[in-house]
């Protein structure tokens, strides 16, 4: 990319970052109970944000039904 500079400003709080998780992420997946933890906790985090997109797609299905019905219903009588 023509133009792109990074600046040593650009890259300070990501090395500081990593240099203050990597020995944590060693720690926690350098066993097999730790890394059991991190899937569990990942996949109780799936479950979660799935349970809310479920509820939201029941709820746009059901108000779709409802006017898809009435639209019918009034096509029918020949009011639209």
């Amino acid at each position: 990319m023509p133009g792109l500079a990074v600046t040593p400003d650009m890259t300070a709080p990501s090395l500081a970052l990593a240099g203050l998780v990597a020995p944590a992420q060693a720690a926690l997946l350098g066993s097999q109970v730790g890394q059991l933890l991190v899937a569990l906790v990942a996949v109780a985090l799936i479950i979660v944000v799935g349970k809310f997109v479920l509820k939201l797609a029941w709820r746009l299905v059901t108000i779709g039904i409802v006017v898809v019905a009435a639209f019918y219903l009034l096509s029918t009588l020949g009011v639209v």
